[in-house]
């Protein structure tokens, strides 16, 4: 199949690019610079130039806070962007793939989120991502949307990255203990997408690392799989007061009977730093 790829200089987008590769798909990859999701006359012409099977939109606003401040241009990428691609892709008779977000819903089911369970995001950010799941719904029969977790992986900043630079400066770090969910690495994430995008399985997938845990727990697991020697302490959400409100639980599960699952998260981990040494030994 011929798979085109927005958002392919991201994190994801980059690993979603060489894990379509890798299957022997045909594939074309468009970061921001060369295609602006936002820019609807832009992304019909490029799908109309390339003319691919399946796309799978990678490009995101990701900045969970500047999404307080910036709603509106949160929106334009994550809702009505999402809309353009997903309207592109059926003008050429091509599926369409959305990736999402656990933060759709507000955590207070207090157990892991299948795909029935009602979203009532809390954050701008959440927002808008459920904005994107329902434009890509709305504008292309031939969808899935794809909601994941707490994404880290090599080709962008993460929360594995910032704990490792904080721990080479000082000597512990505090961690929130209240929110709880599902580290996943995005190589993994990358190749259950390209699984399904073989498929004609449409409509909503919740696909995350098995497992769950806190940030505080995920930040000690760093440490002593690292093996660094950096104190965690555990605070509270409200200690730290980030601008936008976080779930306080909002690890993901399926219900599909052919459900496409994921390694846990702790194996997640090891394969990234494994990874992570690799290039910079390579470097």
């Amino acid at each position: 199949m011929k798979v085109l790829v927005t958002g392919a200089g991201g994190m994801l987008g980059r690993d979603v690019v060489l894990a379509a590769g890798n299957a022997g798909h045909d594939v074309v990859g468009f970061g921001h610079t060369e295609l602006d999701v936002a820019d609807e006359a832009s992304v019909g012409s490029k799908f109309e130039l390339e003319r691919p099977d399946v796309a799978i939109n990678c490009a995101a606003w990701t900045d969970v806070d500047g999404a307080e401040e910036a709603e509106q241009a949160a929106m334009e990428v994550n809702g009505r962007g999402a809309g353009h691609v997903a309207a592109a892709a059926a003008a050429v008779g091509a599926s369409v793939l959305y990736v999402s977000s656990d933060y759709v819903f507000d955590g207070a089911k207090g157990a892991p989120y299948v795909e029935t369970d009602q979203p009532a995001p809390l954050s701008a950010y959440g927002r808008t991502k459920l904005a994107g799941e329902e434009a890509t719904a709305a504008a292309n029969k031939r969808h899935f949307v794809v909601r994941s977790s707490w994404l880290f992986g090599i080709g962008g900043s993460n929360f594995v990255e910032t704990m490792l630079r904080l721990a080479s400066t000082q000597n512990e770090v505090l961690v929130v203990r209240d929110q709880v969910g599902s580290p996943t690495y995005t190589w993994h994430l990358a190749y259950g997408i390209v699984r399904l995008i073989e498929g004609i399985e449409f409509g909503i997938h919740h696909m995350a690392a098995a497992g769950a845990c806190s940030w505080y727990d995920f930040a000690r697991e760093i440490f002593e799989q690292a093996e660094i020697e950096c104190r965690v302490l555990s605070g509270t959400t409200e200690m730290l007061g980030r601008p936008a409100p976080r779930p306080p639980y909002s690890a993901l599960a399926s219900q599909r009977e052919h459900a496409i699952e994921l390694p846990a998260w702790r194996d997640g981990l090891a394969a990234y730093l494994s990874q992570r040494s690799a290039e910079q030994e390579a470097a």
